[in-house]
């Protein structure tokens, strides 16, 4: 009965978070330092979930094949490649390095 309960609780809260949201006045997301924020913020909060399922495994901080297909994603943006060439690549190297023993 726990899970319904926090599963209860996490629908209310979205549904909280979702009509705060709706209620903020349009003016003051016209501000340019909320705009700016609203445009960064996607970009940190994926690149902190990157990091973290990269370079860690339960508590552990860890380098392994996950690391070498982030660093070919990044070759391959590097190189402006189109985006399903970047995931292309990274899964490659990965399943390579892990094949490999690595």
């Amino acid at each position: 009965m726990n899970v319904w309960i926090a599963i209860g609780l996490t629908v209310v809260g979205c549904y909280a978070v979702k009509l705060a949201g709706l209620l903020v006045p349009a003016g003051a997301l016209e501000r340019p330092l909320v705009r700016r924020l609203a445009a960064l913020l996607p970009v940190a909060l994926l690149a902190a979930l990157t990091a973290q399922q990269t370079f860690s495994t339960g508590s552990a901080l860890v380098i392994d094949a996950r690391a070498a297909g982030l660093a070919a994603a990044a070759v391959a943006l590097l190189l402006r490649a189109p985006f399903l060439l970047v995931v292309a690549a990274a899964v490659v190297v990965t399943a390579g390095v892990r094949a490999l023993g690595g």
